[in-house]
């Protein structure tokens, strides 16, 4: 995918949260194609600085405990001391563990501390030092849209998350602030990949069930959005969610597949006629 041709980022700086592996890096790799400067955030040391050689000049590494804000304002330093300036925040970090009703409250802490706390007391430390024009792109989630037995904190955490990209943006407007949102389905990442045993061709077999066009995501299609959402092209974009998704947030409990099919495979012997068939 070619990222030279999101305008207005080249020179900018960029901090990614949780860029360490998985989508993060993909998004930090894709800002950096596109010409920012990227700050990579996370506690991952060695993985963190061989992003940041692969990228070379364009790259810093921060290993940073981004649930202390101590860590976070060194962070912020860090990255002006390095490149002079910060233009974008892109909160990606987040944790997984999830038992649903049966969560703990030190689960319930953790998680929302990793995934919504974390993220809103950052965006207060580097709004002061965004100029005119700055972006936060919080990553949301299909997850937070929708509701799912056995999970209850990481979808929370992302509706809330979505729910603060609308109060920021408001908030941060009259500063020349953008604040967006960028919500992803099933997307091939090391969760998805431990699912389906490493095997990129069992993902997209299994998420075309729920994906209209017929696949999982890459991490390069989420990062081409977050590119486009901190470029002049979304410049008159402020307070709502992409939904990068492959149709999946457009379907309904039915699949968007038709009541004559669902009669067909679950009542056999039905002739399929239901109503609005």
């Amino acid at each position: 995918m070619d990222f030279k041709g999101f305008p207005g980022l080249a020179g900018k700086t960029a901090i990614v949260t949780g860029s360490t592996q998985g989508l993060g890096a993909d998004i930090a790799r894709g800002l950096a194609a596109a010409g920012a400067n990227v700050v990579l955030v996370g506690r991952n040391a060695p993985a963190g600085q061989a992003l940041a050689d692969e990228l070379r000049e364009r790259a810093l590494y921060c290993e940073t405990d981004i649930g202390q804000d101590a860590q976070i304002e060194r962070c912020i330093q860090a990255a002006l001391a390095t490149f002079g300036r910060i233009d974008i925040l892109v909160n990606n970090a987040c944790q997984y563990a999830d038992q649903g009703l049966a969560s703990s409250r030190e689960q319930w802490h953790a998680t929302l501390d990793t995934n919504l706390v974390s993220a809103a007391i950052f965006t207060q430390l580097v709004a002061p030092r965004l100029p005119r024009g700055g972006v936060v792109v919080n990553m949301g989630s299909t997850g937070g849209k929708f509701g799912a037995a056995g999970r209850a904190i990481y979808p929370a955490s992302k509706a809330a998350l979505l729910q603060i990209t609308k109060n920021f943006a408001v908030e941060l407007a009259p500063a020349g602030v953008r604040v967006l949102a960028v919500s992803p389905a099933w997307t091939w990442s090391p969760s998805v990949e431990q699912l389906a045993g490493g095997s990129r061709a069992a993902a997209d077999a299994v998420g075309a069930h729920f994906h209209p066009l017929g696949r999982v995501g890459s991490g390069e299609e989420i990062a081409a959005a977050v590119c486009f959402a901190c470029s002049d092209a979304a410049s008159w974009m402020t307070g709502v969610d992409i939904p990068v998704d492959g149709g999946f947030s457009v379907l309904g409990p039915d699949r968007g597949i038709s009541p004559r099919a669902w009669f067909r495979e679950l009542a056999p012997g039905q002739d399929g006629g239901a109503d609005g068939a």
